[in-house]
């Protein structure tokens, strides 16, 4: 059902009638009133008043190794757009503004690894880290066998402390509605590379520290020239690491940034910027005739994975248990804390982002805006 003949030029959106593309006008809009109705309540700022980080509640984590180490901006309200075949069906809030956009900065890892891979870089993803990345990151018996399928499907089970870091802190941590986190922290036995999913903010930023060294360019660069510049995303979107993830790469000193911002920094985007990115990867990689992105590699990152089956390279799939009834198998989706979220519908060509909606009301979310096209 993809209209591959529209793609929006850089500064804006056509935008369609809710009528013509299907919708009743009154339960689009009321979808959209119950996002605004549900914002995060997460502080503006991301600290509580007894001076906790907001992300760190969630997730149970207390001592010296949850300090935030990468900048924290203050974010707006409840924004978001949804697009249909492309075009701008709504919008509500300020969707250029660059707020934090936590583990959806996951979804772009996986997409600079499809980079990679498209140009050679990496030679296929079952192949050993270690062949392409030097150093001691993957020199132990244990980490050495670790391949880029096992970073990208969160099994490598890696050991080790990267930037203050322990893998020790994100053990026993569940990514779920209402997941239970009492263990996150406590010291676990590894198992093979390969045989454990655990969701793994340590491990992440592994991947991209690795890939930093393929590239041997800053990752916001590769990314901004090769994606979101050709897409037409704005200029105000930046990606940030901590203020000790800087490395000499070849002489070159360059900061590795992380896969969220579980410690501050990482990704600063709008809504228009994800949406822009979302359109890319439902359209298949390709954009107004020019292709940045292999249908292939698009394809293996929706692939369920093994040992989690809604769960692809970094992004996450409807499927399994905690699956939306009420949408497609096929819909998949970029998640970031907080409420911020990237779902594709490839069997409707929609696109939804939503900012500082909490992933427990999002499948409402999903579930009102599938009726108004009923």
């Amino acid at each position: 059902m993809t209209d591959a003949r529209y793609f929006p030029a850089a500064g804006g959106w056509d935008t369609i009638d809710p009528q013509a593309a299907g919708y009743a006008p009154d339960r689009l809009a009321a979808a959209v009133s119950f996002v605004q109705a549900n914002e995060t309540p997460w502080p503006r700022g991301f600290y509580y008043d007894d001076g906790r980080y907001a992300p760190n509640v969630d997730w149970n984590e207390t001592g010296p190794w949850s300090a935030v180490l990468g900048p924290v901006k203050e974010r707006g309200g409840s924004a978001g757009l949804v697009l249909q075949s492309g075009r701008l069906l709504a919008s509500w809030g300020d969707i250029a503004r660059a707020d934090m956009t936590f583990s959806i900065a996951k979804s772009y890892l996986a997409t600079l690894t499809g980079l990679a891979v498209d140009d050679g870089l990496i030679g296929e993803i079952d192949e050993p880290v270690a062949k392409r990345v030097p150093g001691p990151l993957f020199a132990d018996a244990h980490n050495a066998p670790i391949t880029w399928r096992h970073l990208l499907q969160q099994t490598s089970e890696w050991r080790g402390e990267l930037f203050g870091k322990p893998d020790q802190i994100d053990h026993n941590r569940l990514v779920a509605p209402n997941a239970d986190n009492s263990r996150k922290g406590e010291l676990r036995e590894l198992q093979k590379p390969g045989a454990f999913y655990e969701y793994n903010d340590v491990r992440v930023n592994l991947l991209s520290l690795s890939l930093l060294h393929l590239f041997k360019r800053p990752l916001p660069d590769v990314l901004r020239d090769r994606i979101m510049n050709p897409i037409g995303a704005s200029q105000d979107w930046s990606w940030v690491g901590y203020e000790n993830s800087w490395v000499e790469i070849d002489g070159e000193r360059m900061q590795s940034v992380p896969g969220g911002g579980h410690w501050g920094g990482g990704m600063f985007i709008g809504a228009e910027d994800h949406a822009r990115l979302g359109l890319l990867m439902a359209r298949g990689g390709e954009w107004n005739g020019r292709r940045l992105l292999s249908q292939s590699w698009i394809d293996a990152m929706w692939t369920p994975s093994a040992l989690q089956p809604n769960y692809g390279f970094l992004w996450w799939l409807n499927r399994g248990p905690h699956a939306n009834k009420g949408a497609p198998e096929t819909a998949v989706y970029a998640l970031g804390a907080g409420g911020n979220m990237i779902w594709i519908d490839r069997d409707s060509d929609m696109i939804a982002v939503t900012r500082w909606l909490p992933s427990a009301k999002a499948p409402e979310f999903i579930r009102q805006l599938i009726a108004a096209r009923g």
